[in-house]
Parts: structure tokens; sequence; C-alpha cells
């Protein structure tokens, strides 16, 4: 088959969430079909990375687009009923570059992750469209309205308010939608559009992040995340603030590693307070995770997966996590993680891991055993597999699809 593959950060090099699940796709995909790429590079830098896709795809279509004029389109769309975020993944150029190769090829299949370059593509008739969410975005500015002070916490409600609307209107326009968890999946039926739906989970390398002979350091915790983004940066300053201090004076030599990209002031901060390192930009984050006794997830705000409760468990590292981030993950709390909200009891998991080599054992064996079974990027792309032959097999092609192929949005 020809597919079309839209999805909205340039997929390479896969390393952060927004671009795992889309590579792992596309080179799916690739194995057994021609798979040309639309998206969106942020900077010089990313555009020059981001031709590593080409082993990965039959083409690719990059267009970069600053941050500033991105501001400047979500600030225009603020007024109006669509959804300021979506002017953020807008391009003029990457949609006219997408109208003429639609125009230019019969594509047998358009595939968009993320519905943020959804509209890209919703006007297109006579060829199926499969639409995957990830996660429902609407449903994460919800969940920031309801932790942030007014008139802030407004602005946010707003935005979710009108992605919900702009989700229920693009899931009508495709044939088939798909989600990254269960959870997910239920918000999605919930919208009752009566378009068919589905899941499949993210996976993980299971071969780059494995366990490793070397001890671990029985009084370390360890914390991975990109360090801009506001749940990660919420969890650590309440961890900080409420457990890390339970932890501490129980266990005094007990360290803290908060390892990610581009720590705000508030959490370059944190690295200030006894045994907390706050390491910024890492080369490799598995070193820091392998020597820690407890990885922790403990973020108040967490829709979809969270790809670093799969990295740490496949590379044998327990994980303590929030019951939110837990719903993302296809796991058992008490047999393969651990999870709580409450900070005395998320203080006394991680003690738990700690004061007892046998226990961290268990759940480093167990979690690993997890990811082989029920989170590995075969399996799960075997799932989207049959969905996509679903959709074809339901798919009733336009009565004039020569004619309707040009519908994109400019």
């Amino acid at each position: 088959m020809k597919i079309l593959y839209v999805c909205h950060r340039f997929p390479f090099p896969p390393n952060r969430g927004g671009k795992i699940r889309p590579f792992n796709m596309i080179r799916h995909l690739s194995e057994r079909h021609q798979v040309t790429v639309a998206s969106l590079a942020r900077s010089p830098d990313e555009a020059e990375a981001g031709k590593g896709i080409a082993p990965h795809c039959h083409a690719y279509m990059m267009e970069t687009v600053s941050n500033a004029g991105a501001i400047a389109r979500m600030v225009a769309g603020a007024p109006t009923p669509e959804p300021a975020s979506m002017g953020y993944f807008r391009s003029g150029r990457l949609a006219r570059r997408i109208r003429a190769e639609l125009r230019r090829t019969r594509f047998d299949l358009i595939f968009v992750h993320c519905s943020s370059v959804a509209p890209y593509v919703a006007g297109v008739r006579g060829v199926p469209k499969i639409l995957d969410f990830g996660d429902m975005d609407s449903q994460k500015w919800l969940d920031y309205a309801e932790v942030r002070p007014f008139p802030t916490s407004f602005v946010y409600w707003l935005e979710g308010a009108k992605l919900r609307r702009a989700e229920e209107k693009l899931a009508r326009a495709f044939d088939t939608c798909t989600c990254t968890t269960r959870a997910e999946f239920e918000t999605l039926e919930g919208y009752g559009v009566g378009t068919p739906a589905d899941w499949f989970p993210n996976g993980v390398d299971l071969d780059y992040f494995s366990p490793v002979a070397e001890p671990y350091d029985p009084n370390r915790i360890v914390f991975v995340g990109r360090m801009d983004y506001f749940p990660n940066q919420q969890a650590m300053v309440a961890f900080c603030a409420d457990m890390f201090p339970r932890i501490r004076g129980r266990r005094p030599d007990a360290t803290l590693a908060i390892v990610g990209a581009n720590p705000s002031r508030e959490i370059k901060a944190l690295g200030e307070l006894p045994g907390v390192t706050v390491t910024g930009t890492v080369p490799d984050v598995r070193p820091h995770v392998t020597r820690a006794a407890v990885a922790l997830a403990p973020l108040a705000i967490a829709r979809g997966t969270q790809n670093k409760i799969l990295e740490s468990l496949a590379m044998g590292v327990p994980v303590v996590s929030s019951l939110a981030a837990a719903k993302g993950i296809d796991a058992v709390s008490g047999e393969h993680f651990l999870a709580a909200d409450d900070a005395e009891a998320v203080a006394a998991l991680v003690l738990r891991l700690l004061d007892d080599p046998g226990e961290r054992a268990r759940f480093a064996a167990a979690g690993r055993a997890r990811m082989e079974s029920h989170h590995n990027w075969p399996a799960s792309m075997a799932r989207l597999d049959g969905i996509i032959e679903a959709c074809l097999g339901r798919y009733a092609p336009a009565s004039d699809p020569a004619a309707s192929h040009s519908r994109v949005q400019a």
C-alpha cells in the first residue's frame, strides 16, 4: 500500500514521547508498504536531525516552523472557536505540500497521529483515514484547569472545552480512531461519535532499555523527564516538598536525581536541597536509571502512557507511580510496580523498596517480564495491523474519489 502518515512532531530521532510512538509505527509500516511522512520541525537543528528518518520510510515532507510564529497563531486563535493549541501545529507550506502530494499520488491509506494535525487531511475524501489520537488532549487541558489558579484556570478550561468539541468533530471525519491506552479509548468512546475506535499500546525497545549487571546504589532515587513540561515540574516540586523529607527522615543517605532537559529556574532550585541533584540534559538516561534503586513517576496530571515508566521497568528498575500515571500502563500495581497518591503512602512505597533488596529484586524481575509480555513493539504493531485491516475492510469509497483528493486545509 501507499500510506500518507501525518504527525505533529517530526518523528526522528525518537528521543521524546511525542516521537517514539509515530517512529515505531512508521518503521513497522515501511517494512511492507510505501510510507510518506509529513510533519513539522521546530528549529534548523531539529530539521537536520530529522533527515535521519530517510532509511525508515519511502519519502518525507518536512517544514520548519518558528516558535514565535506558532505562538502568534495560538494567540490569534484564542478569541475564535478553534482551539488555540492547534494553531501551534499549523503550517501553510506543509498544507500546500500535502495537498500537492495528494493530487500527485493515489494513496491507499491516510494515517494521522495526534489530533493537532488532523485538520490537514480531515476534508480528504476517497481514501480511508485513521486518526490516532494517542492521548485525548482536551482532557489534559481540563486537568490543568483544576490545578491552576484563576484566571489561568479559566484559560485552560476554555482551551479544553474547545479541544473537546474539535476532537468530536475530527473523529467523525475519519473512518477509524485509535488511542494509546484503554483509559483514553474509554474517554473517546464516551464522546458517542459513532466512529469505529480501538486502542493499541506503546511499546518499549527491550534491547536498548535492558537490565545491566553492574550493582545499583541502594540509596538512589531517580526521576526522568523533560523539565520544561509542567506535569513533570509539578511532580518534582511536590515530591521534594512533601515526600522526599519523609524518606530522608527514615533514610538520611537517600538521594534524588532529577534527570531531564531544560529544567526551569524552580527545578534548578531543587538542586540546592540536601540530597537532590538536577542534571539537566544528559546524553543517555540509561546509566542514571540503572544506578538507581527506585524510579519515580508521581505525576498528578498524566494522560496516556508515561514512557519513563515503561523504560524503567524494562531496565529492571522498580517504579513508584501516581495513580494517574498508572492508568497508562498495561501492568498491575502491587504486582509489577507500585502506585499511590498520598504523600505518606508514596514515601512508604519508596522506603519499602530501598529497605528490602529482596523486595526490590522481585519487582525488578516482575516489571521487566511485564514489559516483555505486554509492552513490546512487535505485539503492539500486530494489533495496529489488525486495526488497519478492519478499517480497510469497512471502508466504502466515495462516489467520486478522484474529485475529492484535493480537499485539504490550506
